[in-house]
């Protein structure tokens, strides 16, 4: 995945923008001001820290090596993805997608109605979970 690429998936979310608190060099992306992907856009190797359900973030950690505890978040709700080609982009999808759902699962019902949300990952099982994405 390139930087051009997350940035589109994470844009293309209901509500998402992008915002710039912690300088011009991390791209964070948020839902209704609430935070749900944090980006160096140009590090090598790209990465990205995503909110994850704590069983599923050790799950996910343990079985990808490039998926780490949240650097500088906190590491029972987030995740820190190496975008290396280690881990499949049809996974990294549906983590950016359970992230952004996570937080506006968290949002006010009037919020959730705004946005028209629907989770995104309300229907699928993330691989090797077999329970249905938060």
């Amino acid at each position: 995945m390139t930087p051009g690429e997350l940035k589109r998936l994470c844009l293309s979310l209901p509500g998402a923008r992008e915002e710039f608190p912690f300088g011009e060099a991390n791209s964070v992306f948020k839902v209704a001001g609430k935070m749900f992907a944090l980006s160096p856009l140009e590090s090598k190797p790209l990465r990205v820290s995503l909110k994850c359900d704590p069983d599923l973030a050790v799950q996910l950690r343990r079985d990808h090596p490039e998926i780490t505890a949240g650097y500088h978040l906190n590491k029972r709700h987030w995740n820190t993805v190496v975008l290396d080609g280690g881990v499949p982009e049809d996974l990294v999808r549906e983590m950016v997608e359970d992230s952004y759902d996570l937080v506006v699962s968290g949002l006010p019902r009037r919020e959730q109605e705004k946005l028209q949300w629907v989770a995104l990952s309300q229907e699928k099982t993330p691989r090797g979970s077999g329970k249905p994405a938060r």
